[in-house]
């Protein structure tokens, strides 16, 4: 099933040109690369400007391209650490519908939460739930337009992910970081061991009934990956994911603990998702996961859909 995220705009005039334009771009940072990666072919996406959403758009393409601070619709920007960025990373859009909604309304009630205990729009982009998409697909009005999209001469490449820092050459290729983790292991994790931790915390749901989503903001900080019923019916079931690029540690485990219980009798428990762990690690209500990528050779690059397939998710223990 698609995914539906809120992509932050940073003013009104991109605002403006992504609306023109139907796309949607992203700098060369490692927030932009994450977002690209995330964000794919068929999902749908609502821009995020002024607490309101515009539009909603289907992803039908998406391209990296080279010398980008040479192609419009965007410029450079520089920002006030006198870094400046382009716009490699682009998202082609059909628009669906058309409206301008607050997001006060009750209908973006789960994406609100994360805006308010972030402080903002500190984010590229936001993941909603289901029942958000299928709110969100009746405001407004159908759209019966047809996409307007720029003159785009540039090269295009596949970004990589290289795991020595040495081997970077940005936008082309950047090295492995956590974000980028996150989003693989979202991807994975329902068709791999969703179904072995339902069991460990005596989830009477088959996996098909859940939904495994981004980022979740908390009052104390927010978790990493987010499981929880795509249609709950009197009360939810809620599952915490943290995930760690290195080895995992009692400190990890007393803060996924502590999230968990922020969320009461609704939260059956967290996963914590690491390369390793300690020997004594251990807690009954955290269920510990081992990844790693499968014939990874360190020395090489590798492109996002190359390690989603190498990627290996097992159950400690």
């Amino acid at each position: 099933m698609a995914d539906y995220f809120l992509v932050s705009i940073s003013n009104r005039q991109n605002l403006e040109l992504c609306m023109e334009y139907s796309m949607a771009g992203f700098t060369n940072s490692i927030n932009g690369l994450w977002t690209f990666f995330d964000i794919e072919v068929g999902d749908y996406i609502s821009f995020l400007y002024g607490a309101r959403a515009w539009n909603l758009y289907r992803v039908i393409g998406k391209a990296a391209y080279r010398n980008a601070e040479e192609l419009p619709p965007w410029p450079p920007i520089t920002f006030r650490s006198g870094r400046t960025y382009s716009f490699p990373f682009r998202l082609f859009l059909r628009q669906e519908r058309e409206f301008s909604e607050p997001m006060v309304r009750r209908e973006f009630s789960y994406v609100a939460e994360n805006l308010l205990l972030r402080g903002g729009y500190r984010k590229t982009h936001f993941q909603a739930d289901t029942i958000t998409f299928y709110n969100v697909s009746e405001m407004g009005t159908p759209y019966s337009g047809k996409p307007s999209y720029p003159e785009l001469d540039g090269e295009t490449f596949e970004p990589k992910i290289v795991f020595k820092r040495e081997n970077r050459t940005i936008p082309e290729k950047f090295y492995f970081r956590e974000l980028i983790l996150q989003s693989l292991i979202r991807k994975k994790l329902k068709d791999t061991i969703l179904s072995e931790a339902l069991e460990f915390f005596g989830i009477d749901h088959p996996p098909e009934e859940f939904e495994v989503l981004g980022e979740k903001a908390l009052p104390e900080g927010y978790v990493d990956i987010f499981i929880k019923l795509r249609h709950p019916r009197g009360t939810n079931k809620y599952l915490l994911a943290e995930v760690k690029t290195g080895k995992a540690g009692k400190k990890d485990l007393r803060q996924l603990r502590g999230y968990t219980e922020e969320y009461g009798a609704e939260a059956a428990g967290g996963i914590l998702i690491a390369r390793d762990f300690p020997r004594r690690l251990y807690d009954k209500g955290i269920l510990p996961v081992r990844y790693h990528f499968e014939g990874l050779d360190p020395s090489e690059e590798y492109s996002y859909g190359e390690l989603l397939k190498m990627l290996r998710l097992e159950v400690d223990g």
